[in-house]
């Protein structure tokens, strides 16, 4: 008897200490997060649609005024300032030239202009905007007359930056880079930041809309914040009827200026300018 109830203490003495080295349970940490897709970056290239070298018209020159928008200088990027060159009709200058391409195609380039990749422009980061200058492959000889209408490229070893079709023309498109010469080309009447005249520029449009009513309700809206006439213009376009919002016609540099403050400063953008 004794030796049972010696037994029967020695188990209990075992369940009790075996309790305590368990200890309370602790519920199952729960399983992290699945990881959050991030964004994938679009990379620039080319079209899907290719393009000969003899399908690129030569940028046309004329007397654009030279506007405040995309002309700020000095101006600073990555941490890199730089100045718009107030003499550059003498400017020419070698050095190597990229190219951009559908990345940037239909954006705006940095004065208000929408970029066409298939059209002969350019970006630089001195040259007064917009400009033109004839830039030619050292490597082969080819030529092409360029709209300047963009700022880049940022990078310390290139000097300018053609569209697609403008690489195409100068035969480097499939390179990435050439050796280039870049002359500015100088045209007559063409007015600096400070003038007056207002060139071919006498309006701005600020969309184009598939309904006559959204268009109708950005004109009324807008009719009661400028001082500047806002109409609706209609244009047929790849079979479909577009209602464009258009500002103008305006008679000075001065003129389209303030406009462009009051529609920035209104949420609106700067607007495309039209002939």
């Amino acid at each position: 008897m004794r030796s049972l109830r010696l037994s029967g203490a020695l188990l209990l003495f075992a369940v009790l200490v075996t309790a305590c080295s368990i200890g309370p349970q602790q519920p199952e940490p729960p399983p992290p997060p699945p990881p959050v897709p991030s964004e994938p970056e679009v990379s620039d290239g080319a079209p899907l649609r290719h393009i000969t070298p003899d399908q690129v018209a030569d940028a046309v020159p004329r007397p654009d005024p030279i506007l405040s928008l995309g002309n700020k200088s000095p101006y600073t990027v990555n941490g890199e300032t730089y100045e718009v060159l107030d003499e550059h009709h003498r400017y020419r200058e070698r050095g190597i030239a990229s190219w951009y391409g559908t990345k940037f195609d239909g954006r705006k380039t940095s004065n208000g202009e929408v970029y066409d990749l298939y059209a002969a422009s350019a970006a630089h980061k001195t040259l007064p905007i917009p400009c033109y200058a004839r830039v030619t492959n050292l490597d082969n000889g080819r030529s092409v007359i360029v709209r300047v209408n963009d700022r880049g490229p940022f990078h310390s070893d290139r000097l300018i930056d053609l569209s697609y079709g403008a690489a195409v023309k100068l035969g480097y498109m499939e390179h990435g880079t050439a050796p280039v010469e870049v002359e500015v080309l100088t045209v007559a009447g063409v007015d600096d930041r400070r003038g007056t005249p207002l060139g071919d520029y006498r309006y701005l449009q600020l969309g184009a809309y598939s309904t006559e009513d959204s268009a109708r309700q950005l004109t009324s809206r807008l009719a009661s914040e400028i001082d500047a006439p806002v109409f609706v213009a209609p244009v047929e376009t790849a079979g479909k009827l577009l209602y464009r919002v258009r500002i103008g016609p305006l008679n000075s540099n001065e003129a389209l200026l303030v406009l462009q403050e009051q529609l920035e400063a209104g949420g609106y953008g700067s607007g495309q300018l039209l002939p």
